[in-house]
């Protein structure tokens, strides 16, 4: 009887309809459109999470819109200049036309309450999302192909949460060109009035940066080398760099949404995390150590240390403590998984920037072996971390391996073509660098010691003077920019990149 009592009771709110209505309040839409009509002051409460997508009632999030709109261009938005553009819209003529506007303005809700009407309105409209979201859920657990695998169902659905709870909508979908125009003045603006001239987020070097504007948030950037040529010293540098600024512009109060740095978290594929993180403690406890010998990271594991070199390494992890740098080196991750695992982050510590070491070690979707199929995987693992990046809208950098033709040529600095196992790593890429060290080729060309070899040793050691503790980063694709050569310096002993002082040693521009 009670469940009985407690329907005709759903019947009666709902007129007798016997149907759930979406969650709703037209009232407080109303409300709220009237008191930016009267005072357009009170959209600027609400502007920060309002968008016209969130109102129920089309024809409010379209005024809603146009106010903004005139807002924008430093005009009055009220009823007698809204007018024309509302006079000939059917949608509104079924409420009365123009005059619409005007019962809107009559029926405005006080200043002081603007905001609260907004987040009502928000508030529904998520609601509204999220059963949008559970209904698509059960269709597609019911109505789910064969070879498809409930953890991609899972993988999407978390992907609409987040963006519900990120950007307060569960499918982003098209967007006006006005949005996006207004992104990229904001953009624009900030690199402008940034010291560094940076539009991203910085590398910590001076001649990189000036080469590619920083890491740019939704782009993948591919950092390629053969073995030994520091790709993995070279990525932890940039890694610690954003986070070190980003810990730098909180201590001294910028506005951390202007930040060139970035909480950055390392899924680290190939070394563990305690690997990783005494090979960056070695790094900056040398800065802390005047001493002749640097301190190593294999002397710092075997513990053949002075005292004053472990003093200088307790005081260099006192002030690592609070990085925001967040290393995972979870072995043989799926693509999937590192999403999730990013995503979480993004929502828990406002994650900027995520580094994998390296991207022909994580695993796909796929379960069957073989060249061909491993193409493929490379490609979905491409595709996936260009998704990310977009999603998140962080820069993603990924490492990956060259092929060993680079060996077999006379000049072995790398190209686009020597990218190993698929050719959608250069497509997907915003961005292509190639780490190259000549040193480590003339090293092997060592001539014999022999009085017969004298002179051709000469020479050697002469182009090795000029080439020890020298590197390049070959800028090969770059979508928003030259591609070039820069130089920077390499200290092997600490595994740290730096800006290569030196005059002859400019950016090549191609």
């Amino acid at each position: 009887m009670e469940a009985a009592r407690t329907d005709d009771a759903a019947n009666d709110e709902d007129g007798g309809l016997g149907y759930r209505q979406a969650p709703h309040n037209l009232e407080a839409e109303q409300a709220l459109l009237g008191a930016i009509l009267v005072n357009n002051e009170a959209a600027q409460k609400v502007q920060g999470f309002l968008m016209p997508e969130h109102f129920f009632e089309p024809v409010h999030g379209r005024i809603f819109e146009s106010v903004v709109k005139l807002m924008d261009k430093n005009q009055i938005a009220d009823p007698v200049k809204l007018k024309p553009y509302f006079e000939h819209d059917e949608a509104l003529a079924d409420v009365g036309g123009a005059q619409y506007l005007v019962r809107l303005a009559a029926s405005a809700a006080t200043i002081i309450n603007t905001e609260d009407y907004g987040r009502t309105i928000y508030d529904l409209a998520m609601r509204r999302a999220l059963i949008q979201i559970g209904e698509g859920m059960v269709i597609d657990a019911y109505d789910a192909p064969v070879d498809a695998e409930a953890t991609e169902q899972i993988s999407e659905a978390e992907k609409q949460l987040f963006d519900l709870a990120e950007m307060g909508q569960a499918d982003s979908g098209p967007q006006s060109f006005s949005r996006a125009l207004k992104t990229a003045v904001e953009n624009i603006e900030s690199a402008y009035k940034d010291s560094d001239s940076l539009s991203g987020i910085t590398t910590g070097l001076t001649r990189l940066n000036e080469q590619i504007g920083g890491m740019h948030p939704s782009d993948l950037v591919i950092l390629a080398g053969r073995p030994a040529m520091g790709k993995t010293a070279l990525a932890t540098n940039i890694a610690f760099n954003a986070a070190k600024r980003w810990t730098d512009d909180l201590i001294a109060g910028h506005d951390m949404d202007r930040s060139k740095g970035a909480v950055v978290c390392f899924f680290s594929l190939e070394m563990s995390a305690d690997q990783l993180a005494a090979r960056i403690l070695s790094d900056r406890a040398n800065l802390h150590y005047q001493g002749a010998d640097p301190i190593q990271s294999h002397a710092m594991r075997q513990g053949k240390l002075t005292d004053e070199q472990f003093m200088a390494i307790s005081r260099a992890a006192m002030e690592m403590e609070d990085m925001p740098l967040f290393i995972d080196d979870t072995p043989a991750l799926t693509i999937a998984g590192l999403r999730t695992r990013a995503r979480r982050l993004k929502r828990q510590h406002k994650l900027g920037m995520v580094v994998v070491d390296y991207l022909q070690l994580l695993r796909g979707s796929a379960k069957s072996g073989g060249h061909e199929n491993r193409v493929q995987e490379i490609s979905e693992i491409t595709r996936g971390l260009k998704g990310l990046a977009k999603e998140l809208q962080v820069p993603v950098l990924a490492l990956s391996q060259l092929s060993r033709q680079v060996e077999q040529r006379e000049n072995k600095r790398p190209m686009l073509s020597d990218l190993r196992e698929s050719g959608s790593i250069e497509q997907d890429a915003d961005m292509v660098m190639f780490v190259f060290r000549e040193e480590y080729y003339k090293e092997k060309d060592q001539p014999s010691t022999a009085e017969s070899e004298q002179v051709k040793h000469k020479e050697w050691q002469t182009q090795m003077d000029q080439l020890r503790g020298k590197a390049e980063l070959i800028v090969g694709k770059q979508r928003h920019g030259p591609v070039g050569t820069v130089h920077l310096a390499f200290k092997a002993e600490v595994t740290r990149f730096t800006d290569l002082i030196e005059d002859d040693h400019t950016s090549e521009i191609h």
